[in-house]
């Protein structure tokens, strides 16, 4: 049965728009009469005469979270494994979505796999809302006809990244608002706060501390040209951004940035955990190695570490070593390696696979609770630094006043 996308007006007068499924255009809008409702436009996902479908255009807009994501398949796991048919999981699905866009997708997925399309198939007229990784998963799982329990692996994959961002993104929300507020506190007390205090002094400059005229300095720049400064930031943000659309350019910046101490190390574990995992749901899948380290490599953020990825399926695809050619890279953690090497060695290199991720998401969780903690004190420390410098700044030449006087 076909779906089709319909605007109407509710007996309120509001529009509505939304999916649904029926034998024709006509069927549709009586529907929508039924309800009391005027139907405005229904048009079919498929228009016959350009061979343009609708679903080209939902693609393109229409996008899932990673926890829509998740909840969609974990729906799906769970509605299959009890015995449903996919046609009917999909429509019970559509109906808890709560969410328009969600429902849309999941009727127009339903809509194709009524025609006779596989789940994976339907699913690839969404590539926003569901990846490569994410139907070559679904298209393992049909082919060897245990998509229930692929559906359950990826949904638990799906959950866990979700968690590791959110925590990640709460365990950041102090130090950004210290940094905010720092930032604020700071320009006041230079724009305003300084050339007050600094106009009793005005006319002996010579004679003040240097401290104090380095500060009358910074405050004079920040009065007259700080609208300067932050144009130049902004306009030095856009060519960044900008230049970040060449490839070359882009490929030497993730090439630094996974060269350099500390952020380097959170890139390269936060990549090999997220290939670690799309390798072992791969694997576990059946998707051949080759082929699944070219859908994992789509997961990779850094460019740098995503080619070095692609090299190493090239030299597997000739018959050489996973470990050997991730450790040629040096972009991989040497525990990663290793237990990758044992999985090859043992014949279990999914299981490796997925304990490896665990082992990596820990890793990576405590590497950034660690400099999560530190950021917030570390931000206050400089805070109370630069307040305390402006004030000793501005003390010093009342207290050469006062010794003055004294004597």
């Amino acid at each position: 049965m076909p779906a089709f996308e319909f605007r109407s007006l509710d007996a309120r007068g509001k529009v509505r728009k939304g999916m649904q499924e029926g034998d024709s255009a006509r069927q549709v809008r009586q529907a929508l009469r039924d309800k009391g409702w005027v139907p405005l436009e229904v048009r079919e996902a498929r228009d016959r005469k350009s061979g343009a479908t609708l679903f080209s255009s939902l693609s393109r807009a229409g996008r899932l979270n990673t926890a829509e994501q998740a909840l969609i398949t974990r729906q799906l796991a769970t509605l299959i494994r009890s015995g449903l048919p996919i046609e009917q999981a999909l429509s019970a699905v559509a109906r808890q979505a709560g969410r328009p866009h969600v429902e849309r997708i999941v009727l127009a997925v339903r809509a194709k796999v009524t025609e006779g399309y596989s789940l994976a198939r339907s699913m690839a007229e969404f590539p926003r809302a569901f990846p490569e990784m994410y139907r070559a998963t679904v298209a393992a799982g049909e082919q060897s006809g245990h998509l229930e329990q692929v559906l359950e692996q990826l949904a638990e994959y799906l959950e866990n990244r979700h968690d590791t961002g959110r925590s990640v993104m709460q365990s950041m929300i102090y130090p950004a608002f210290i940094l905010v507020f720092s930032i604020i506190i700071i320009t006041l007390m230079m724009t305003y706060v300084v050339p007050r205090m600094v106009e009793v002094f005005a006319r002996n400059e010579e004679g003040l501390p240097a401290l104090t005229r380095v500060m009358i300095v910074i405050s004079d720049f920040f009065r007259d040209w700080l609208w300067l400064a932050v144009l130049l930031i902004i306009g030095g943000v856009v060519a960044f951004t900008q230049a970040l659309k060449s490839p070359a350019f882009r490929m030497r910046v993730h090439q630094r940035l996974a060269r350099m101490p500390l952020i380097g190390k959170l890139i390269c574990t936060a990549d090999s955990s997220r290939l670690a995992s799309t390798l072992g749901i791969l694997s576990r899948s059946g998707v051949p190695l080759v082929e699944a380290l070219a859908i994992s490599s789509q997961v990779v953020g850094n460019l740098a570490v995503r080619e070095a990825v692609k090299q190493a399926a090239n030299k597997v695809r000739e018959g050489g070593n996973l470990s050997r050619a991730l450790d040629a890279s040096g972009y991989f953690p040497p525990m990663l390696v290793q237990m990758i090497a044992s999985g090859e060695a043992s014949g279990e290199l999914d299981r490796m696979l997925t304990r490896a991720a665990e082992y990596q998401e820990r890793e990576l969780a405590g590497v950034v609770n660690t400099v999560v903690g530190l950021l917030g004190p570390a931000m206050l420390l400089t805070m109370a630094s630069l307040v305390f410098l402006i004030v000793l700044a501005m003390m010093q030449p009342i207290m050469q006043m006062n010794a003055l006087f004294a004597m």
